[in-house]
């Protein structure tokens, strides 16, 4: 004859199941009983005028008026403003390699020098010219860009 196939554990498991099955019947049934005596219907929570979660109603005498169109939602909208007319740096080359295609501008105002590569000329410089020229953040630093012999 062979062996029953189940095991102990198997037993106990089945065992802990029909329990939690029994237990969840009687909680339904208790709280079926408890409808059935106190049939207050559903509970409410009210919030008063702090903002607090009270069983009593809020004093209409507290209400507040808000104004539906005051209340943004979302990202405001930006205002409109006239485009600033781009500011044109002048300058003089300091340094520039046309075999490498990059260079060095010194600023006249500031006397500071600024990258300059051969993909933001709009003409060919060498050293020495005069160059106006506008500035964009680069990796490394401000680079010049828009670069015109003047």
């Amino acid at each position: 004859m062979a062996k029953s196939q189940v095991t102990f554990n198997k037993i106990e498991k089945e065992k802990k199941r029909l329990k939690k099955r029994e237990d969840k019947q009687k909680k339904k049934e208790a709280r079926r009983a408890e409808a059935k005596e106190n049939p207050q219907g559903i509970q409410f929570a009210y919030v008063d005028h702090n903002g607090n979660l009270t069983d009593t109603p809020p004093d209409p005498s507290m209400k507040v008026k808000v104004d539906v169109e005051s209340i943004e939602v979302g990202i405001p909208k930006k205002e409109e403003r006239e485009p600033e007319e781009p500011v044109v740096n002048e300058g003089k080359v300091a340094f520039f390699d046309t075999s490498k295609g990059f260079g060095f501008i010194t600023d006249n105002v500031n006397g500071e020098k600024y990258f300059v590569h051969v993909s933001g000329l709009l003409e060919p410089i060498a050293e020495n010219d005069k160059v106006t020229f506008d500035l964009e953040r680069g990796q490394k630093g401000m680079n010049a860009v828009a670069v015109k012999k003047i």
